[in-house]
């Protein structure tokens, strides 16, 4: 609404002050607009020194700290050997083809700077990258962690053996992204919807390996994860469930979701404390394949109808129709 003209009321050029107060108004609406529709800021980083960085991590450091127009920073082809923080909203990570550009490291996972990337600010994106942890399979190793609000990847790969993507906190959506490992492999107390992704388990026969290690730990807690369109596949028969409760209300759902036999009949597990089997919510929906049939899932997981399923099968999961474009 406009704001009150003080000191206009009772002037005898009350007209002209009126005319003027229009055409400020009409001015500053202008350069609103102009404001928000400020092209983004594109810049190139080439470890051969021909874009404006050789690393990522200067040219995320190069962004404004405080500004809604968003940082474009293509990534020209290579393997990237260095940690990336991303503490600054409005970036967007965006290489050539996820297999060409690389981020990788080598680091298992003891602190919350162990990962290979991490997304702590908000409205973040990425395209077309693979986020690797290259430790291998004596320890955990985070690839990405991701604890900003509002972050979407696209077409990108996630890498390692065990915790491999952290989903950490704040609203996320992942499409086409395929994802990599073999214990608790996509794990976190995030609220992500994961659309027509791929998730393949390395783990072993008899390792046990998990697809999903979700925290939610109340009952009002708003998270969990959905996998709507993904397709799940492994090594070897019956070597994976597809999750288990790292928080006592841990919540995942799978829908319209091919399972291969690399899922246990079983499908779930309550990690050793029955109590988890009163409070945790794990369900699908018209999944198909071998690894989907649902008369050897445990008795407390859920076979979901179409009105169960509903709120988790659309981007309104994590409030996407006010910031996915």
């Amino acid at each position: 609404m406009p704001m009150p003209l003080y000191g206009v009321v009772n002037s005898p050029c009350r007209s002209h002050c009126r005319a003027a107060a229009t055409l400020l108004v009409s001015v500053s609406l202008l350069c609103s607009c102009f404001a928000i529709a400020m092209p983004s800021v594109v810049v190139t980083v080439d470890q051969s020194g021909k874009g404006d960085h050789r690393r990522i991590q200067d040219a995320i450091d190069a962004a404004p700290a405080n500004d809604s127009s968003r940082t474009v920073i293509r990534i020209k082809p290579g393997v990237y050997r260095r940690k990336v923080v991303v503490d600054k909203p409005y970036v967007t990570l965006t290489g050539t083809s996820a297999t060409s550009t690389v981020i990788a490291w080598n680091e298992s996972w003891v602190s919350d700077e162990s990962p290979t990337v991490s997304v702590l600010a908000s409205d973040f994106v990425a395209k077309r990258l693979t986020f690797q942890n290259t430790f291998g399979d004596s320890a955990p190793a985070v690839a990405v962690r991701v604890a900003g609000d509002r972050a979407a990847f696209y077409g990108c790969r996630f890498v390692s053996f065990q915790d491999t993507l952290l989903d950490e906190t704040g609203r996320h959506y992942y499409r086409g992204c395929y994802v990599q490992g073999a214990t608790d492999f996509i794990f976190g107390n995030g609220r992500a919807l994961f659309d027509k992704c791929h998730l393949h388990s390395t783990s072993p026969d008899g390792a046990g390996g998990a697809f999903t290690a979700q925290q939610r730990s109340s009952e009002s807690e708003e998270t969990g994860y959905s996998f709507v369109g993904c397709k799940l596949t492994g090594l070897g028969a019956g070597t994976s469930i597809l999750g288990r409760p790292w928080g006592p209300y841990s919540r995942v759902v799978f829908a319209l979701t091919y399972m291969s036999s690399t899922v246990r009949p079983q499908g779930w597990d309550d990690w050793g404390d029955p109590s988890n089997q009163r409070t945790a919510f794990y369900g699908q929906y018209q999944c198909y394949g071998d690894g989907s049939k649902t008369d050897g899932r445990v008795a407390w997981s859920h076979d979901l109808t179409q009105a169960e399923a509903a709120p988790f099968i659309t981007k309104a999961w994590v409030d996407g129709q006010q910031w996915l474009r």
